[in-house]
């Protein structure tokens, strides 16, 4: 559902970013501050999917961000001169182009998750988690309640669409949620007209690919299973309908195996998955940093699914149905999750996409 432009003093944004909290609605789009230009619009209020509300009268200038996801997101809008440190930074090559040296720039706050002590300590006026309640354990402490960001002066918010997305009412089946955390990311840090040109280049590719897929009926849409190989072997992870995920499989014409299972993720036995005998099976190992490491993981993970007595004999193995794509571009929001969808649809829908 979309939500109305607010025509008043303060630019509300209902959707997107997450502010202290998280609940229902994830699939809401959020609104921008009024188009009178990046400065206009203030003060910028966010709320959270229970109401919950962060306001920002400034444009923050001191950004920390839990991981390269966020950071890929703000360096995309042009905001990335104002991220003073990250968590979980992106390998060297990660990130496309002139967006991996900008990356590489960004302060190391942690390898994983940040130090609370470190994070408190930043000197940040914003935190940006892509995933809720992480959990800062290794012996770095717990993570910091609300009252310590406050007394830090620290804004604490949330990517709703990855945050939320496990208490979602209804499974997730498009990249409204992704796009409205881009639109608020834009409001927040005063690049709204950058905002809007990200989800507009994405929205374009998307449906592109619904004229192409979109009428294909549910009885004949390739069967689909996202094999997470870094979460481990012995238990496979599926994502479920309300993981962005679902999403994208839903909008290149493919069927989620697991799109039954309300939630985000969930483990499952190998035994669920030769039940579901997929059609295609996704690679979706995590960047190692270069393109020669990436192959070099996806062929890793194929030789796993190709030898292992459980799985060898899935149709999808058996036929080489397989699809190396980033997990990062399927299951984290970003402008890459529309680059996902086209490639999935032109690998399962050759005929109708005009790839040969």
């Amino acid at each position: 559902m979309r939500s109305r432009v607010w025509r008043s003093t303060t630019a509300v944004v209902p959707g997107g970013l997450l502010a202290a909290g998280c609940g229902s609605g994830a699939g809401e789009t959020a609104d921008t501050a009024e188009g009178k230009g990046d400065s206009a619009g203030r003060p910028v209020t966010v709320t959270d999917c229970a109401g919950a509300k962060t306001t920002f009268t400034t444009v923050p200038e001191r950004i920390v961000t839990s991981n390269a996801s966020t950071l890929e997101l703000l360096l995309r809008l042009g905001a990335g001169d104002k991220v003073i440190g990250t968590g979980f930074p992106p390998g060297k090559g990660t990130l496309p182009g002139e967006l991996d040296a900008r990356a590489q720039q960004v302060k190391v706050l942690g390898e994983t998750v940040i130090p609370k002590e470190k994070l408190l300590g930043s000197g940040a006026d914003l935190y940006i988690d892509t995933f809720a309640a992480m959990n800062m354990g290794g012996g770095m402490g717990d993570a910091p309640t609300e009252e310590e960001f406050r007394a830090a002066g620290i804004k604490h918010t949330y990517l709703k669409s990855t945050a939320c997305a496990a208490m979602s009412k209804a499974p997730v089946t498009d990249l409204s949620a992704v796009e409205s955390d881009i639109l608020s990311l834009g409001a927040v840090t005063g690049t709204t007209t950058r905002a809007k040109e990200l989800v507009a280049g994405m929205k374009q590719k998307v449906d592109a690919v619904r004229k192409t897929v979109g009428d294909v009926p549910e009885g004949e849409r390739p069967s689909y299973f996202l094999f997470d190989y870094d979460a481990g072997t012995k238990q496979p992870m599926a994502v479920c309908n309300r993981q962005i995920a679902n999403a994208v499989i839903t909008l290149a014409g493919a069927r989620n195996v697991f799109a039954d299972c309300d939630g985000d993720f969930k483990q499952v036995g190998w035994e669920d998955v030769i039940a579901k005998n997929p059609d295609w099976i996704q690679l979706g190992v995590r960047s190692r940093g270069s393109e020669a490491a990436d192959d070099k993981a996806f062929d890793e993970a194929e030789d796993w699914l190709r030898s292992n007595p459980a799985t060898k004999g899935l149709k999808a193995v058996e036929e080489g149905h397989f699809l190396r794509i980033g997990s990062e571009r399927t299951t984290i929001a970003g402008v890459r999750n529309a680059d996902a969808v086209e490639q999935i649809a032109k690998t399962l829908h050759p005929a109708r996409t005009g790839r040969p």
